[in-house]
């Protein structure tokens, strides 16, 4: 352990933590939009600045390795000033269509200009323009949003070890974009989606469904396989618009593709609700009770195990299901029935 000064609080953190992760720990905020704890640090936004005794000039926090005996200040009218002027050169080179974006209400610049009451800008000028060209199925691009935070390509490099994307060009021209500047051809897993802390990248199965206010959350657990991540599903008129997933979850707020963007069987008209069973050999499937549908299927496996004998029977577990259901499963075939015919999908 080390011992610092933050904004006159000695704080007592690990050997090797950051200047950022020290006075967050300490319950000191400092704003950031490269910043994320689950990636490696950056220090591309310039937000984060602090002033370090000893130091001529102020250094960004992520990046900084706390010392022992360090004295630091987070806030201060000059430190006040140089963020505020960050945030102006980003608005700068940022379309004003805060009334219409998706991201509105969830938007950390948006956020950061309402702290700093950025209402006009002295930068003004030459903007980046870029043409909507991108034609994937599930994210939609809009670049001229782009903040070049860089989180979007570092969880493709550090998280999903992909490498879709990466920042090209360099000063004013600089842009993230794939290879040759091609349409995004990856796994589509959204990890770049729900890290980006603007409008440039965002889900297009729920453009245009529901606006922050409108939505309510629910937590739940995702129905595809057995790692059990926990999803948060986005409600708007008794419809899911749109699935996420916090960072204080066991997977970390990472899902897969399916678990992110394969929500729409949820409000499929022709969804099942209610068990089918065929009352007559060849007839049609009908509605029934859970019992009756139960009763059916006990009767129909007694029958074939009278006739055939156990292993006559065969039983397929199912990833979906939890690790007690499926032990209850494989134990009902071979304690109940008799049988070790027991196999497992194990996918999805």
């Amino acid at each position: 352990m080390i011992n610092l000064t933050i904004d006159g609080k000695t704080i007592s953190v690990s050997d090797g933590a950051t200047v950022l992760e020290a006075a967050r720990a300490a319950g000191i905020e400092i704003p950031t939009l490269c910043h994320d704890p689950r990636l490696k640090p950056y220090g591309g936004c310039r937000l984060c600045i602090v002033e370090i005794a000893g130091v001529p000039r102020p250094v960004t926090s992520c990046t900084t390795p706390a010392t022992d005996g360090m004295t630091v200040t987070t806030s201060s009218e000059r430190l006040f000033n140089l963020r505020r002027t960050v945030v102006e050169l980003l608005l700068s080179d940022h379309p004003n269509d805060c009334m219409v974006c998706e991201r509105a209400g969830d938007c950390s610049l948006q956020e950061l200009a309402y702290f700093y009451g950025l209402r006009e800008n002295r930068f003004w000028g030459e903007r980046r323009r870029y043409p909507k060209q991108d034609m994937n199925p599930v994210i939609k691009r809009d670049m001229e949003k782009c903040v070049l935070c860089g989180k979007c390509v570092r969880v493709c490099d550090e998280v999903q070890g992909v490498g879709a994307i990466d920042l090209a060009y360099r000063g004013f021209g600089a842009k993230v974009c794939p290879p040759f500047e091609k349409d995004l051809d990856c796994e589509f897993c959204g990890q770049c989606v729900s890290i980006c802390p603007t409008g440039a990248l965002s889900g297009r199965m729920w453009a245009g469904k529901g606006r922050q206010k409108d939505v309510k959350e629910t937590e739940t657990v995702c129905p595809y396989c057995g790692c059990g991540c926990v999803l948060t599903l986005h409600t708007a008129g008794n419809r899911v618009i749109r699935v996420s997933s916090k960072v204080d979850t066991p997977n970390e707020g990472w899902l897969c593709p399916k678990g992110r963007f394969g929500y729409e069987f949820i409000n499929r008209p022709d969804r099942l609700t209610t068990p089918l069973v065929r009352r007559e050999k060849g007839g049609a499937l009908e509605p029934a009770s859970w019992d009756e549908a139960l009763d059916l299927v006990a009767a129909r496996l007694g029958a074939i195990k009278d006739a055939h004998g156990p292993d006559a029977l065969g039983g397929l577990a199912s990833a979906r299901c939890t690790n007690e259901e499926n032990y209850a499963f494989q134990k009902f075939f071979r304690a109940g029935i008799g049988t070790n015919n027991v196999d497992h999908c194990a996918r999805y």
